[in-house]
């Protein structure tokens, strides 16, 4: 089974749900970051995730 790699290019549509701010792309851990809502989205065999609700909180 291969892993599905997330498009980097998706990240000029994909804004943050709660900020509507810029996303950066974490390769290592499968998650599109949203600095300014302190959240971490995941990406699910090359699908991002932007549920708040599925998001991980993180620290600065």
């Amino acid at each position: 089974m291969t892993e599905a790699l997330f498009d980097p290019q998706m990240l000029e549509a994909l804004v943050c749900p709660q900020t509507q701010g810029p996303l950066r792309y974490d390769a290592e851990a499968q998650e599109l970051i949203s600095k300014a809502a302190h959240l971490a989205y995941p990406v699910r065999d090359g699908i991002p995730v932007m549920l708040i609700d599925e998001a991980r909180r993180i620290e600065d």
